[in-house]
C-alpha cells in the first residue's frame, strides 16, 4: 500500500506546501497531493493556492522518479468537476502528465452542498447532483483512455457507479475499514484509496495504515497537518511486518512503528 500527504494550501504562498512536499518526499512518502477549492470549506475570507501551477512547481522541483513506476506521485484530491470546463480541467492534468511521466492521478469529484457556495460567489454554474456525476463520468473515461490515473471520490456512502462507469479507482474519505472491505473485494471489486485525516490518537499512524491494508485500500492518503517521518516509518513498519490487525491489537498493540 502507498502513502501520500495532502499539501497544505490553504495559504498566502506556496512555501510551507514546497516545503512539506520536499520532506515527504524525502522521507519515502509515495505521492503529494493538493485540493482544488476557491477557499476552505465555510471560511471564505481565507485563500487557497491552486493545484495545478503548484503540482506543476513540484514535478521540477522534486526531480526525477526513484524507479520505474515508483513516485513521488502528483495528484488532485480532489478537482472538482464544473469549477472550469471538462475541456479545461482535462488539458490541465494532461500538460501535468507531460511533466511526470506515469506519476500524475487524476483524483475528481463532484464537489456538494458544502462546495456550492464557492461557485456562486464567483457565478459559477452548480447543476444537479446528476449533472455532475454524469460530467464526473464523462472527464474521468476521458483520463483513463489517455493513460492517466483516475481516482473518483465516491461520497460519505461510498457510491461506486461513477468509478466503474469510467474504470477508475474509488476514493472513500475518512471511510470505515469495513466499508473498504466492502467495495475492495468480491465479485465487483474495485480498487480502493482511501483518504482522511491522520489519527488525533490511538490508533498510531502504523496500526491506521495495517488495518486499510488489510481491508484492501492501496493507498493511504494524510490530510495535512502530519508526520510525514512518522508516516514513512509507520508504512515501512507495516511492510516489514504486516502481520494481521487481530494479532497486533492481542499483543497490545506493540507492532513496531510511531
Amino acid at each position: 500500500m502507498r502513502t501520500g500527504v495532502v499539501l497544505p494550501t490553504f495559504r498566502d504562498t506556496p512555501d510551507e506546501a514546497f516545503a512539506a512536499a520536499a520532506a515527504a518526499v524525502a522521507a519515502g512518502v509515495d505521492g503529494v497531493f493538493c485540493y482544488d477549492h476557491i477557499w476552505p470549506l465555510g471560511q471564505p475570507q481565507r485563500p487557497a493556492l491552486a493545484p495545478f501551477p503548484l503540482l506543476g512547481a513540484l514535478a521540477t522541483l522534486l526531480g526525477p522518479p526513484r524507479g520505474s513506476g515508483q513516485g513521488p506521485f502528483l495528484g488532485t484530491l480532489v478537482a472538482r468537476v464544473g469549477l472550469v470546463p471538462n475541456a479545461v480541467l482535462a488539458g490541465q492534468f494532461v500538460a501535468l502528465s507531460h511533466l511526470a511521466p506515469g506519476r500524475v492521478i487524476a483524483g475528481l469529484g463532484t464537489g456538494d452542498r458544502l462546495s456550492a457556495e464557492e461557485n456562486r460567489a464567483y457565478g459559477i454554474p452548480f447543476p444537479s447532483a446528476a449533472e455532475r456525476r454524469a460530467e464526473l463520468v464523462e472527464l474521468a473515461g476521458a483520463l483513463v483512455r489517455a493513460g492517466l490515473s483516475v481516482w473518483v471520490g465516491g461520497g460519505p456512502a461510498g457510491r461506486t457507479a461513477e468509478a466503474r462507469a469510467a474504470g477508475a479507482a474509488l476514493t472513500l474519505w475518512d471511510a470505515e475499514p469495513e466499508l473498504v472491505v466492502e467495495r475492495a473485494s468480491g465479485a465487483d471489486a474495485l480498487e480502493v484509496t482511501w483518504a482522511g485525516p491522520p489519527p488525533a490518537g490511538p490508533p498510531s499512524l502504523t496500526e491506521r495504515l495495517r488495518v486499510l491494508q488489510h481491508a484492501g485500500a492501496s493507498w493511504a492518503v494524510f490530510g495535512w497537518p502530519v508526520d510525514v517521518e512518522a508516516l514513512a516509518a509507520a508504512a515501512r513498519a507495516v511492510e516489514a511486518d504486516p502481520g494481521s490487525v487481530e494479532a497486533h491489537q492481542e499483543s497490545g498493540g506493540t507492532a513496531p512503528g510511531p
